[in-house]
């Protein structure tokens, strides 16, 4: 599921993501549990104001980002 993505930006671009969107859902990132990075993309795993888990990707092909909604878990419970 594509979604859209508000960051932070502080030494790098895009350094995490502050708040999301799905369809026209407005989610605040409330803490960002865990973040990996491969070759291409960056995941984050963030607890949104909904108390719930979702694992966000971020894929960067070239100088256009795009982020996809990679996992849901519901009630924030099993981090």
């Amino acid at each position: 599921m594509k979604v859209r993505v508000e960051c932070y930006s502080g030494h790098k671009a895009d350094e995490r993501p502050v708040r999301f969107w799905l369809d026209d859902q407005l989610y605040q990132v409330e803490e960002v549990v865990d973040r990996w990075y491969g070759p291409e993309d960056a995941f984050f795993k963030v607890k949104a104001s909904d108390e719930n888990l979702y694992i966000l990707r971020q894929k960067r092909p070239g100088s256009e980002d795009i982020w996809q909604l990679e996992a849901f878990q519901q009630g924030g419970s099993g981090t």
